[in-house]
């Protein structure tokens, strides 16, 4: 076999039987070798953005690695954006790319790019791959790293030349045997790039392990108002049960992150919603009093702490995460264990007394019964007709009942989303946190549909948002997806205005959209159709016949 009919083979080998992705010059002879076979099936998307972010909704999703693929020059750059997303959230994602030939790599030939040193910045780790003995290893290594220890973007660049070089048996013989090798290591703790890891909570010393414990008991012991906060970490390590079972015997009620949302379900009696900048009053309120804060994969964003060095001051910290890096980067601990949340929880748990905290979780449960009720005078509000984002987050809660899954792109509709939308289960809201990127979410939507075939998949768009990507559309009509995409028309940046309005006294500039796009024509021309809603009566009639179609949809409310 050639190297391009390698790579499709260590695609299948991994379990991957779906990439997205765009052809171009460099990477024919892999779209040659995908035209050849059955098992890995290609989705083509309108744009190469689009397929980095469908490949992360697919991942996040499915929890499984998701791949994408891209000529070289300008196609790899397209991937920039969608890599550096997924590495700000932890999202597991192969970008393979094919570059020049070798012999003309650093000449400036056409379509050159050096995406590799690009991308050093943005990835979990990348390759360049100049010689076809190295590419079986580096596929391998690269799906390891991928989803292995805190997951992330790993690129894969082959020279073109490689992609037609022949992979022999002696190189396939060899490469067998040098795995054989790697297997029959010493039994030392390794972690996902082949380095030794001596901080891997099952690999870490007894008497470690045995300490933190030790730590862990004797806070929780004195806590009196103790709180869980969970982050993105839980779901990737799938702690959803050993987090419930944690807050059941602690007796304390559970805050999140946006990243952690669907952890502990949102109509769960100790839950508390979101905290931070955008978060809820309760969980804000929580936050403030607690005593003892059990951080739970959780990286103290800006956006969680507002940048305030007085933040939960009044606390003892206790923060598990895998990432060693994250220990009392942002926030200082009381103590802390590092490794997988589940695992590390898993053999806590035994060790953690018992306690009851009454009052405390009677407090927390009416402040937020207060925040219900004021979601549900907002909903039921009969004085108006308007359409506002938060209501609509709040009727998509009301209609799908969490069966679905939801993405958004960013701004105040993202938000209003995360406060709004009781989410039952991990991965079952996606969402740009880390770098907030506008485009996001109609491309992961697909992504979410390919990796979850019988789920309804709802994106909430601004019309900022939706403009940047809405081409994508064409692929979700191609394949009849089950997508309804919400587009949230105040015709204008909503969020970026406000921030105009807080703190430029009000010198409103670039932020308003005055070219009169009709986004239901241009869904039309893509081939999905679209009906633009001003009522929320009309709102809902448009969102329960979206709900009942087959295929994609776009709804455009017009805001006021």
């Amino acid at each position: 076999m050639n190297g391009s009919e390698l790579v499709i083979e260590c695609l299948r080998e991994h379990g991957t039987d779906l990439v997205f992705g765009y052809p171009g010059a460099t990477n024919l002879a892999l779209y040659d070798a995908m035209y050849r076979q059955t098992a890995v099936r290609h989705v083509l998307t309108a744009h190469e953005q689009g397929a980095a972010h469908a490949a992360d909704g697919y991942a996040r999703a499915t929890g499984r690695v998701g791949v994408c693929m891209a000529t070289s020059g300008p196609g790899a750059t397209n991937l920039v954006t969608g890599i550096a997303t997924a590495m700000m959230d932890s999202v597991p994602i192969i970008a393979i790319t094919c570059n020049v030939t070798v012999d003309a790599i650093g000449r400036d030939s056409f379509q050159e790019i050096d995406i590799f040193g690009i991308t050093l910045p943005i990835t979990k780790h990348n390759f360049l791959v100049k010689d076809i003995r190295e590419l079986r290893g580096v596929m391998d290594a690269a799906y390891a790293i991928a989803a292995g220890g805190r997951p992330g973007p790993v690129l894969v660049d082959i020279a073109r030349d490689v992609t037609t070089a022949e992979w022999t048996e002696e190189m396939e013989e060899a490469y067998r045997a040098s795995k054989r090798s790697d297997d029959n290591h010493d039994g030392r703790v390794l972690s996902a790039d082949g380095r030794e890891d001596d901080s891997v909570w099952s690999g870490a010393a007894g008497a470690t392990a045995a300490a933190t414990a030790k730590a862990f008991r004797g806070i929780l012991r004195k806590a009196k108002r103790p709180l869980l906060l969970v982050g993105g970490g839980c779901v990737i390590s799938g702690a959803e049960e050993v987090v419930a079972a944690l807050a059941e015997k602690i007796d304390a009620p559970v805050c999140e992150t946006l990243m952690g949302k669907g952890v502990y379900g949102g109509t769960g009696e100790r839950y508390l919603g979101m905290v931070g900048t955008h978060g809820t009053k309760a969980a804000n309120a929580a936050i403030a009093e607690c005593d003892c804060l059990i951080a739970l994969g959780v990286r103290f964003s800006e956006r969680v702490t507002d940048n305030k060095p007085d933040w939960c001051a009044q606390a003892s910290i206790l923060q598990i995460d895998i990432d060693a890096a994250e220990i009392d980067k942002n926030i200082e601990t009381a103590a802390h264990a590092v490794g997988d949340v589940k695992e590390v929880l898993s053999a806590l748990l035994p060790e953690i007394p018992a306690a009851t905290h009454a009052t405390w979780m009677a407090t927390n449960k009416k402040r937020f019964a207060g925040d219900l009720a004021e979601r549900a005078a907002i909903y039921n509000d009969r004085s108006t007709t308007a359409l506002s984002s938060q209501w609509m987050a709040l009727l998509l809660d009301d209609l799908t009942g969490g069966n679905c899954i939801i993405t958004t792109e960013v701004g105040r509709h993202q938000m209003d989303v995360a406060q709004n939308y009781r989410v039952h289960s991990p991965r079952q809201l996606l969402t740009s946190g880390g770098l907030g990127t506008m485009g996001y979410g109609l491309p992961a939507a697909i992504g979410a549909a390919f990796g979850c075939p019988h789920t309804r998949v709802i994106n909430v768009a601004g019309d900022g948002c939706y403009r940047m990507n809405m081409n994508e559309l064409s692929v979700a009509a191609k394949y009849r997806l089950p997508i309804v995409e919400i587009v949230c028309d105040n015709h204008g940046l909503e969020m970026v205005r406000h921030w105009q309005h807080v703190y430029y006294n009000d010198r409103y500039y670039q932020t308003s959209f005055e070219d009169h796009a009709d986004y239901v024509k241009i869904a039309e021309a893509l081939g999905v159709p679209a009906v633009r809603v001003a009522t929320r009566d009309d709102a809902r009639k448009a969102l329960e016949r979206a709900l009942a179609k087959d295929g994609p949809m776009v709804i455009v409310c017009e805001l006021r």
